[in-house]
């Protein structure tokens, strides 16, 4: 059993550049999520057509508190305000946070597995209406992941790395507001350095309008690791604050492998970890949800039956 450091104490009333109304409170230890019910796990836990086993699995991954994630493809340009305004009403009434991720990046995952995402003009246009449907939803406390492996990925990509962090810049301007914790991509702690990944979180240029970074994000790494490095990262960045996914890293262990890694097992529910720098873990990447056509999975995004069983084996 992996130990990381427990909750010291309450460290969510923080104010982040005068952007948080006095008293907003920041993700902490305890903080639960909204179990969405238009993840692809709740749907197919409801359509059904699955075996025993996969139905079990969907089921379980359905009732779950677990990020949302909103890429153009599913909720576009004029239906991505009105789903946070879905997701919003779901958390209010299960007494949660609203946590999202956005994914819609120009030239996002560099053309790997999750290629896709928005012009710029229309990544603009996508993100100023998430941003104003958040604004709208005053009572709810809300968690943005923006963009994962965005930063980490960037040295290797073939897009313009300014136009990258220009991008990133102006998204999370429009994405920061009361009661709205923005974290960027921080990468993992098998991918760069921390020296590195300080340095490109850097270079977005909103480290004093955003909550922090977010790290193992679709990944399996233990989270003792990503404690440990989450507080390298912060050091550099002068004390910013960090989410740690452990969704799929019950394992325990590291590796290599990236890509629906076939030994990978759900991991510790969210908000049960927090120190001064990490402010909690979160279920971040839906278990159920293929990285990619790789080990079996088929394309990302889609859900993934068979993965769903393996991912799950350790708690059914």
């Amino acid at each position: 059993m992996v130990i990381v450091i427990t909750a010291i104490g309450v460290v969510g009333w923080a104010i982040t550049s005068g952007l948080q109304l006095l008293g907003a409170q920041a993700p902490g230890v305890g903080t639960r999520i909204v179990v969405p019910e238009e993840s692809k796990a709740s749907k197919a836990a409801t359509e059904g057509g699955l075996d025993s086993d996969a139905q079990a699995a969907a089921d379980y991954l359905a009732a779950q508190p677990t990020a949302y994630w909103l890429t153009p493809e599913i909720d576009p340009i004029g239906d991505a305000g009105p789903r946070i305004l879905n997701l919003a009403a779901e958390a209010r009434d299960q007494d949660a946070a609203l946590a999202v991720v956005v994914y819609g990046l120009p030239e996002r995952d560099c053309g790997s597995q999750s290629a896709g995402g928005l012009d710029d003009a229309s990544y603009a246009t996508w993100t100023a209406e998430i941003g104003q449907a958040l604004a709208s939803v005053k009572d709810v406390q809300k968690i943005v992941v923006l963009e994962p492996d965005s930063l980490a990925q960037a040295p290797d990509c073939d897009a313009n790395i300014d136009q990258r962090m220009s991008a990133l810049h102006d998204a999370a301007l429009r994405l920061v507001g009361a009661d709205t914790w923005v974290y960027l991509d921080g990468g993992h702690s098998n991918w760069r350095p921390a020296s590195e990944m300080a340095s490109l979180i850097q270079r977005v240029g909103v480290t004093d309008k955003v909550r922090g970074f977010a790290t193992n994000v679709s990944n399996y790494n233990p989270t003792s690791d990503e404690f440990a490095y989450a507080h390298e990262v912060s050091q550099l960045l002068g004390g910013s604050h960090a989410l740690i996914d452990t969704s799929r890293n019950g394992a325990g262990t590291s590796t290599s492998e990236w890509c629906n890694d076939p030994t990978a097992l759900v991991g510790d529910v969210g908000g049960t970890y927090g120190d001064d720098v990490v402010d909690t873990n979160l279920w971040i990447k839906p278990p159920g949800e293929s990285d990619g056509v790789c080990n079996g999975g088929p394309r990302a995004g889609s859900w993934w039956p068979e993965g769903s069983v393996q991912l799950t084996r350790n708690v059914l």
